[in-house]
């Protein structure tokens, strides 16, 4: 379906609803899954040879898989931030998992920045446009009694972890159900029984059916596969001769994957499937066990807590039957800031002034658009930035640092630095970096490229 078809099947659903005619077509179901710490190669159809995952093969299979999306940021909190509020990490409130340090008058929230009340999400926009809005996982960006739990920025339903570190166990003896802490009875004392997962996957389930008969958003940050590496039991690995972590990471993502299946399935049951948009994505760039074994970095440069490609570019595969085009491979590149545009698009409803992303709906559904003319990150441990444009991407380790510079359409492994070839791309970017950014007095910018002094466990000046 072209992008004039779909909008002119949702106008003719609003004028006939005003007319208090049946209308033809109602807003689509958005699902949005983020999982935590899932490499770009850590997918079949990605090429992974170990670990199996074959219900995302098959949504891969049933609709697009992109190469070149990428996520908000290197990490989670800031990841999630740019998803919820259409702003790249040069311009939204939480840029790090951990603020410097805490502002005077903001008390000890160990850093743990949270949305402020004028922070503006998709949940609230797709709310406001009539949709259920739910969100199961891990939040991130604001615990309870602060400006950011997701009872105040659109969520008519949660259920998970709010802050990021009690996310670390997968054995939790509590979660929240909205702003009510939930006791986990199987948990306590020391028990293992309920996994964080399953209840999540159970939540998920019971959600959609629940919201079957309204246009519904439904959030997913599950918490899979991120440390601690956590999981009932390691099948179907168990047999595998590789150390335990490994087993664990592979069963995990086998895990998800299955719960995808299931949410599909479910989806067909209630006559949902072709109703439903459906996208899959990572937060974020896999840890340093799982390179070597599973190559899960896909061939690229950097892992988490790095912004060139091994960092932050995802997997992400979008599944609309009907209407997003099957067995795609797009090249395409787009970032988590768009998925903010895309969905009011979806919704039918105006696009928010000062976003950052665009809708890439024409694309979603197998047109051509212009890309973006450049894309930024930047993250601070250690400060850095990246700019992509076009084929160009530029990393730079201090705003007066010398910018490294890669051509990612012949060397998308950033090994060759190439700023003496190309100084008017320099320039280019340079002149972009001046102004892509906005002073936030919790993650400010550093002059100076710092690197850990040896053995001293203490930064320095380079």
């Amino acid at each position: 379906m072209h992008r004039r078809e779909f909008l002119g099947a949702m106008g003719a659903a609003v004028v006939a609803a005003g007319r208090g005619i049946a209308a033809p077509a109602r807003k689509p179901n958005i699902i949005f899954i983020m999982v935590d710490d899932l490499g770009y190669g850590d997918l079949g159809c990605y090429g992974q040879k170990l670990i199996r995952t074959p219900h995302l093969d098959r949504m891969a299979a049933e609709g697009t898989k992109f190469t070149d999306c990428y996520a908000g940021s290197a990490v989670c909190a800031p990841t999630r931030c740019v998803l919820m509020t259409g702003l790249h990490s040069g311009h939204c409130t939480r840029r790090g998992n951990r603020a410097k340090a805490d502002l005077p008058g903001e008390g000890k929230n160990r850093g743990l920045v949270p949305l402020r009340p004028t922070d503006y999400t998709v949940a609230t926009h797709l709310r406001k446009a009539g949709y259920v809005t739910g969100g199961i996982g891990k939040w991130g960006l604001g615990n309870p009694g602060t400006t950011g739990s997701p009872d105040k920025h659109g969520f008519d339903h949660f259920y998970g972890y709010l802050d990021q570190v009690h996310a670390h166990s997968y054995y939790p003896t509590w979660l929240w159900r909205n702003d009510q802490r939930q006791e986990l009875a199987g948990n306590q004392g020391g028990k293992r029984q309920q996994y964080a997962h399953d209840l999540f996957e159970a939540d998920t389930l019971d959600f959609i059916r629940r919201s079957k008969g309204k246009p519904f958003f439904l959030y997913l940050p599950y918490t899979i596969p991120h440390g601690k590496y956590e999981v009932p039991d390691t099948a179907p690995y168990t047999a595998q001769p590789w150390p335990k972590t490994q087993k664990n990471y592979a069963a995990m993502i086998t895990r998800v994957d299955a719960t995808v299946g299931k949410l599909f399935a479910l989806l067909r049951e209630l006559g949902l499937d072709e109703h439903t948009l459906v996208f899959f994505t990572s937060d974020n760039g896999p840890n340093p066990p799982f390179l070597k074994l599973f190559h899960s970095a896909g061939g690229l440069r950097g892992i988490k807590r790095s912004l060139y490609e091994g960092g932050i570019r995802m997997p992400m595969i979008v599944r609309w039957p009907g209407k997003v085009p099957a067995g795609k491979t797009s090249d395409f590149v787009w970032t988590h800031t768009d998925f903010f545009p895309t969905a009011c698009e979806l919704a039918g409803t105006a696009l928010p002034k000062g976003l950052d992303g665009m809708s890439v709906l024409p694309t979603l559904l197998g047109s051509l658009q212009k890309p973006h003319d450049a894309l930024y990150w930047e993250f601070h441990a250690p400060f850095h930035q990246a700019v992509r444009m076009g084929r160009w991407k530029g990393v730079r380790f201090g705003t007066d640092e010398p910018l490294e510079l890669y051509d990612l359409a012949t060397d998308r492994g950033e090994k060759t630095d190439i700023t003496a070839q190309h100084p008017d791309v320099v320039r280019r970017i340079e002149t972009f970096l001046a102004t892509a950014r906005t002073e936030s007095p919790y993650w400010p910018a550093v002059a100076k490229r710092r690197v850990r002094a040896r053995g001293k466990g203490k930064m320095r000046k380079k």
